[in-house]
């Protein structure tokens, strides 16, 4: 069975916002991980829609800070509770969930061992400039109103980067042709990150060619990508 002894590789996943739940459900690619003896964890976040819209509204726009401290929390929460250690902590999350990790390795670059970002809104003052992003203003806030604004640069993952800092193993995951999150957003961050970044954990960018945001993906692109997720924490965790 599982010891609570610290040395835990953990995948800690999460997304919170636009009123979506995270609730149980079947995944081939989260059995492989565990498997491996790899924790996988889920924490419902504020933002999210798990406990009703006052839950969801706690997450939004103004509040939005609330669901970083959330996942901090639930990150903080393992390895006080003896399942994993910050060096084999690993946090995750796509589109929305690729903001909320690029929030929290920023934040809080010394509490997790390796990020997996995908598809993620990383840049947070000109989001609503690209495709459907002005769509998003309702949940984030618009940069054009002055206290969003202020909100929206006070956690956006690429105006928050520290030249010479330590930063977690980060893969950086997009898709040349995803029309819904840009990979402008992926191509900023990871630049940035890799000109702030000092030390020698690795800092990488996987494109995924001739696919767009993640549906309708093709089976055999999908192994791909997990296939290099799981290489990627078993290097850097393991």
């Amino acid at each position: 069975g599982l010891k609570l002894d610290g040395t835990n590789p953990t995948y800690l996943y999460g997304y919170g916002g636009f009123n979506v739940s995270l609730t149980p459900s079947f995944s081939i690619g989260n059995i492989v991980w565990m498997e491996r003896g790899g924790v996988y964890a889920v924490p419902n976040l504020r933002g999210g829609g798990e406990y009703g819209e006052e839950w969801h509204q706690a997450g939004m726009k103004l509040n939005k800070q609330n669901v970083f401290d959330d996942f901090i929390a639930a990150a903080e929460w393992l390895i006080q509770n003896n399942y994993t250690s910050h060096q084999k902590l690993a946090i995750g999350g796509g589109s929305n969930g690729g903001l909320l990790v690029g929030a929290c390795m920023t934040q809080r670059p010394e509490l997790f061992g390796a990020v997996l970002a995908s598809v993620g809104v990383l840049d947070m003052l000109r989001f609503d400039k690209f495709t459907i992003g002005w769509a998003w203003c309702p949940e984030y806030g618009s940069p054009e109103n002055e206290a969003e604004f202020k909100a929206l640069y006070a956690y956006s993952p690429l105006h928050n980067l520290k030249a010479k800092t330590s930063y977690p193993a980060t893969m950086i995951i997009t898709a040349d042709h995803d029309d819904r999150v840009v990979p402008a957003h992926s191509f900023k961050f990871a630049a940035a990150l890799q000109n702030a970044h000092q030390g020698n954990n690795p800092v990488l960018i996987r494109i995924e060619t001739k696919a767009g945001h993640g549906a309708g993906k093709p089976t055999k692109k999908m192994i791909q990508e997990i296939s290099d997720k799981w290489a990627f924490l078993i290097d850097n965790l393991v």
